[in-house]
């Protein structure tokens, strides 16, 4: 496993390199209060990371975390209801005796 994902790593890095050097265009970019001079290489994967992070956190706040909320209430339902109604277990004769 660990080496697919050395594999899995190196392959994206070297897309990345390959992005990087393919888009070497200057570019500027302009922000309300101040500006960026970059490659249009950087600009295209930082935006992808940036994409990619955002996208995480809306996944993680959206669903994850309400239904974690969820299984949490579930478990102190589920821990009330033992408490509540104790399983009686009778013992049973070894070997039929």
């Amino acid at each position: 496993m660990k080496v697919f994902q050395l594999l899995l790593m190196l392959a994206f890095l070297l897309v990345g390199l390959i992005i990087g050097a393919l888009n070497s265009q200057p570019i500027l970019i302009d922000f309300a209060f101040a500006s960026l001079a970059t490659t249009s290489g950087v600009a295209i994967i930082v935006s992808l990371l940036a994409g990619v992070l955002i996208g995480g956190v809306l996944v993680l706040a959206v669903m994850v975390l309400p239904l974690y909320s969820k299984l949490r209430q579930a478990n102190k339902q589920l821990a009330a209801a033992r408490v509540a109604a104790p399983v009686v277990v009778e013992p049973r004769p070894i070997d039929g005796i």
